[in-house]
This record gives structure tokens, C-alpha cells and sequence, in this order.
């Protein structure tokens, strides 16, 4: 692909950390060309086939007059699908870095920490806004926007193409934010809330996808990738210093993000307390892919809950941050008039009687035409 991103005049040494870090897209794509060239052989394409392509399908058998078709199950070899679009994750974070974030920051002439945060807003919104169409399109495809079918016919181990890929899609992306720490040089202090963030996706989506709650987990996840795609946006605007415009998308983000984190909490309720209590089960069966016990249902919907409370608590938390902030610097703007009166007080008196009734005239006069 002859990406050049960051590079300098010297070549650094052959397998050094500078070496993989300017050249660990190129690199990636040879790895992810090795599997796709595997396919073209009889001998390698099993193999490469195990992580080009979707695993775990299953044939349903249609009706007298539809024809059978397929599906898909969630299993063990999904791991190597996975690692492949991991590979192309990588690829793809690097082509939109090269070719928009790099030349929108030449122009923009960012300082280093507004360039460090601009860069991963400008992938963040991409991923998000992208994520966000497709699931939009794979709920209105499968008709998972009736909220019935978030619950009825579980277990929902048979999954369409585009859905488990979708997921595939999702793990893979998150995965890959760990390597990028790396290639990215990402400072220390911005470590922790990356990781942070990671972890919670990657946690939620395995938990969603490995328990066959898919429905109800496109759809948590569509409504919280369209509001955090306005957040990173916001951010984009005001790094253009395009504050009025900045202003109202982050407003318009404060309005969705309360609304999602209560929609995000009704759904919850709604799938976990009331819709698969009507088919719920003593006990778990993993051969059926059935996980529809009143232990598990508990823990999805107490766990989902206290998610959303906690990033309800941080928003809260940072909005009274910045109140208390401005009033600080409101009251900093107005200390300087006082301090400047007080001072001429103080110099007033430290002169002779004579000159202090003098002084002090002069200044009663200056105040009185004010």
C-alpha cells in the first residue's frame, strides 16, 4: 500500500521499534495478504478460509417451496475470523489517518495535545458513524426494530450473514485498539481512558454475542454509536475552532446522551425482566445455545443498568466540573477592579496627612465622573 505516515529523513534500523511503528501498515498488509493469496491454492485454502471467511454456518431447511439457506452460529473458530479483520482494522485505521486526519491536521496546525485528541476523535467518529448506518441497515433488513423480536424465538443463535459479521466487525475493531496504543505512541495519561473504554466495548459485545443476545445488543449498541458519533463530531468542530457550531452539537449531544442512557435502560428492562421471563429456564444448555436462566437475565440487566449509571454519574460529575470552573474564572475577571482599589487605598495611606486629604479627593473626584 506504500503508507509513509511519519516517517523521517533517516531510515531507521530493520525490525527496530521505529521501524514497526512507521511501517506496521504495510507490514499488516502483507500478513493479511499471505491469508487472502492462501485461498487461491487447494492445499492453504482450509486454512486461510478459516480466518477469510465466516465460520460455524448452519444449513436451515426451507419450506415446500423455498429453497434452504443459511445461517450461522457463534463458536470457537470465530477467533480466527476475528484476528484476520484485526489485520484489516489496522489497515483501515492507517488509510484514514494517511489520507484525511494527517492532511486536516497540516492545515489546522493543531498543538501536540490537541493533535493527540483530534486523531482519535477523527477514528472514533468514522468508526461510530459507519457502525451506526450498518447496524441501522441490518435492523431494518431483519425487522429487529419491532420490539418483540428481541425477545421472541429465543434463543437467536442463528444468525444471518450480515449480522454476525457486523459483531465480527465489532470485536475486531476493539481488539485492534490495543496494538494501536503502540503504534500510535499514545502518551501515558491517555493510556488509562482508552484501555478503559476498550475493555468495556470488548466486554459487552463478547458477553452480548457468546449468550446469543444479539437483537437487543445491535440495537443498545446503534443508539449509543449515534450519540457518541455527535460527541466526536463536536470535538472535530471545536479543534477547527468552529466554536458556534461546536456549541450546538455538543448541546444537541447533551439532549441524546441523557435520552440514550434511558432508552438504553428500557430496553434493558424490557427484554431481560419482562420478554425472555415468558420462555425462561431452570438451567443453562449450551447445545442449545439457551442461556435464558433467571440468574443470567439478573446479571445482563443489573450489569447493563449500572453501566449506564456509571456513565450517567461521569457526565453529571463533568458537567458540574465545568460549572464550578466558570464561576471561578467569572470571579477571577471581576477580582482584578477590587484588588486595583484596594491598592490605591493602601497607597494613599502611607503618605503624609497633607497628601493623603489630597489624594483622596482626587480619587473621590475621579469616581464621581465615572
Amino acid at each position: 500500500m506504500g503508507m509513509r505516515r511519519g516517517r523521517s529523513n533517516k531510515n531507521p534500523p530493520v525490525f527496530s521499534h521505529e521501524f514497526v511503528i512507521q511501517n506496521h501498515a504495510d507490514i499488516t498488509s502483507c500478513v493479511a495478504m499471505v491469508f487472502v493469496i492462501g485461498l487461491m491454492f487447494q492445499a492453504t485454502s482450509p486454512v486461510a478460509s478459516l480466518f477469510v471467511t465466516l465460520q460455524h454456518n448452519v444449513t436451515i431447511n426451507g419450506t415446500e417451496n423455498a429453497e434452504p439457506y443459511n445461517m450461522y452460529t457463534c463458536g470457537i473458530k470465530d477467533l480466527f475470523t476475528v484476528f484476520f479483520y484485526l489485520l484489516i482494522a489496522i489497515i483501515a485505521h492507517a488509510v484514514v489517518q494517511e489520507y484525511v486526519l494527517d492532511k486536516l491536521n497540516r492545515k489546522m496546525h493543531l498543538s501536540k495535545v490537541k493533535h493527540s485528541k483530534f486523531n482519535e476523535s477523527g477514528q472514533l467518529m468514522t468508526f461510530y458513524f459507519a457502525s451506526a448506518a450498518w447496524g441501522i441497515d441490518t435492523i431494518m433488513r431483519e425487522g429487529f426494530h419491532s420490539i418483540n423480536q428481541l425477545w421472541q424465538e429465543y434463543p437467536h443463535n442463528n444468525m444471518p450473514f450480515m449480522l454476525k459479521f457486523y459483531f465480527i466487525i465489532q470485536m475486531a475493531y476493539w481488539v485492534h485498539n490495543f496494538p494501536e496504543l503502540y503504534f500510535q505512541k499514545v502518551k501515558k495519561d491517555e493510556m488509562q481512558g482508552r484501555i478503559q473504554y476498550t475493555v468495556l466495548y470488548l466486554v459487552f459485545i463478547v458477553v452480548a454475542y457468546s449468550l446469543n443476545f444479539t437483537r437487543v445488543a445491535l440495537l443498545m449498541m446503534v443508539l449509543h454509536y449515534i450519540v457518541e458519533s455527535v460527541f466526536h463530531l463536536a470535538r472535530l468542530v471545536y479543534f477547527a475552532d468552529k466554536l458556534d457550531i461546536a456549541n450546538h452539537c455538543f448541546m444537541v449531544f447533551n439532549v441524546l446522551f441523557v435520552l440514550v442512557r434511558l432508552g438504553t435502560i428500557t430496553l434493558a428492562v424490557l427484554t431481560f425482566w419482562y420478554g425472555l421471563q415468558q420462555s425462561s429456564q431452570d438451567s443453562i444448555d449450551v447445545a442449545a445455545g439457551n442461556f435464558n436462566t433467571r440468574l443470567v437475565r439478573i446479571t445482563c440487566l443489573t450489569a447493563t443498568c449500572l453501566l449506564q449509571a456509571w456513565m450517567m454519574w461521569n457526565f453529571i460529575t463533568f458537567h458540574l466540573k465545568r460549572i464550578r470552573e466558570r464561576t471561578v474564572a467569572t470571579r477571577k475577571l471581576r477580582s482584578p477592579t477590587k484588588k486595583k482599589g484596594k491598592a490605591q487605598e493602601e497607597d494613599i495611606s502611607s503618605l503624609p496627612e497633607v497628601d493623603q486629604n489630597t489624594a483622596q479627593n482626587g480619587l473621590r473626584a475621579r469616581k464621581s465622573k465615572k
